[in-house]
């Protein structure tokens, strides 16, 4: 497929920090494509969606916090060339949001230093978007 027959899908992520400067990630479960690998929580924009309320409902339904747009500041964005698609990604960085995140559909969640996430297998989009997460905190 060529890159202009491709789709572009627009997914935005966030990466949810606390207050010791640490990010949280979350392990796609088995059964999802790219299982096995860390990245950052969030999904795909549905149809009349923008991307903050996107990540809005995305946290509350994977991880049970609430946050509001006015929280969610945009750092940076990810253009990636997969197989079968094209990947848009926007990522937010929050930091005010209400709950305590706890994995609602089957991943696994840990809380980062942005530096060691390096560490860990991430799907080839999330990659290049720590450098930006390293330099905020």
């Amino acid at each position: 497929m060529s890159a202009a027959t491709k789709p572009i899908v627009l997914v935005a992520a966030c990466a949810l920090l606390d207050a010791d400067g640490r990010v949280l990630v979350a392990e796609r479960p088995a059964g999802k494509s790219m299982a096995g690998l860390w990245e950052f929580p969030g999904g795909k924009v549905e149809p009349g969606e923008t991307p903050e309320q996107t990540l809005i409902r995305e946290l509350e339904e994977e991880l049970g916090v609430e946050t509001k747009a006015a929280c969610l500041a945009p750092l940076s964005f990810a253009s990636h060339a997969y197989e079968d698609f094209h990947l848009l990604m926007p990522l937010y960085v929050c930091r005010r949001f209400w709950g305590i995140p706890t994995p609602r559909e089957g991943q696994r969640i840990r809380w980062m230093r942005p530096a060691k996430l390096r560490e860990l297998p991430m799907p080839p989009a999330d990659e290049p978007l720590i450098a930006f997460l390293i330099d905020l905190v």
